[in-house]
């Protein structure tokens, strides 16, 4: 690091005068050439949200719009949601998000907290590390995998599970095609899938407990039971506020990779979401803008959810995001 260099660092860490325009100029360009690594790594994630997240943004004026491939668009203000409200399939479509949502987050969103909490407790670190490794699996593998070992194990003819049933004396029950099972089978791929990896934030948080509060609560008297209650639950609210906060922003994306992968013609009026509805309507049908207007919607609904689940939590834990 050359001198000018040296006194341009402390200029940056501050050292107590205050830096005229030339000098807060060389500033920058030091920072630059100092964290111009990280900068170039970020670049492709910028970039990626530029061009999946914010451009559509813009793009989201088409809901409002007729689409035309030739010419401009023609404005014809709510007309696409109207006749998205005024449709009986659209309404079939929310009221399916809104109960395997609510399936998810009943019955998933607790699981990664509980792994995290068993993980924790167990002793030994290599079968800490191999119960780590066997839970996080699942995450790496795409949907098309999952639902093909789903869609394998459930199988009426070959499958596992069946064969299980089998040796209680059970008959053979097609769950995939099954109106009834498939939403548990839907939750229960997505707990298998994603849970594990979701229990790395919880890990993570309780390892940043203060280990002073365990030892205080050893010489109290408290056994592991109560540790768990009266000292990693608590250290762990802000991040399970957060998270569900998060949660609630994402709650109508109910997966749709998941969901296309799982479905079949028996049961896709049971798991049509309002994803793979606009998938269907947009990309299928040539839709555009009334397919616009189903995401538009399902965006909207997702921030006012997102900030009354954030003003609640903030009132009950004093915690939130902003």
């Amino acid at each position: 690091m050359s001198p000018d260099e040296k006194q341009i660092a402390l200029s940056v860490s501050g050292n107590g005068n205050v830096p005229n325009a030339s000098e807060r100029a060389k500033a920058r360009a030091f920072k630059f050439r100092m964290w111009w690594p990280y900068y170039l790594m970020l670049a492709p994630g910028i970039v990626y949200f530029l061009v999946f997240h914010y451009f559509p943004i813009y793009q989201a004026k088409l809901a409002f719009q007729d689409f035309r491939i030739f010419g401009d668009n023609v404005w014809v203000g709510l007309k696409y949601f109207e006749a998205l409200l005024g449709s009986p399939a659209f309404y079939q479509v929310l009221l399916n998000t809104l109960i395997i949502s609510t399936m998810k987050m009943v019955f998933f969103f607790p699981v990664p907290i509980l792994l995290a909490l068993l993980v924790n407790e167990v002793r030994g670190s290599s079968l800490r590390r191999f119960i780590q490794s066997a839970i996080y699996l699942p995450h790496f593998l795409s949907w098309v995998v999952v639902a093909g070992i789903f869609i394998a194990a459930l199988s009426p003819s070959s499958g596992v599970f069946n064969e299980m049933r089998g040796w209680l004396g059970l008959a053979p029950h097609g769950f995939m095609t099954d109106s009834g099972a498939i939403r548990w089978v839907v939750v229960f791929s997505s707990i298998w899938q994603a849970s594990g990896w979701d229990s790395l934030l919880y890990f993570a948080a309780i390892m940043a407990i203060d280990p002073q509060l365990y030892d205080a609560a050893e010489m109290d008297g408290a056994n592991r039971w109560q540790k768990i209650i009266h000292v990693t639950l608590p250290g762990i609210a802000p991040t399970i506020a957060t998270l569900f906060i998060l949660n609630v922003g994402l709650f109508l994306n109910a997966g749709f990779d998941q969901v296309f992968n799982l479905a079949n013609d028996a049961v896709r009026d049971q798991i049509d979401i309002i994803d793979t509805y606009v998938y269907r309507i947009g990309l299928q049908s040539g839709q555009f803008s009334l397919a616009t207007a189903a995401g538009l919607f399902k965006g909207a609904i997702g921030m006012l959810m997102i900030v009354a689940a954030h003003t609640i939590a903030k009132r009950l834990t004093g915690k939130g995001v902003w």
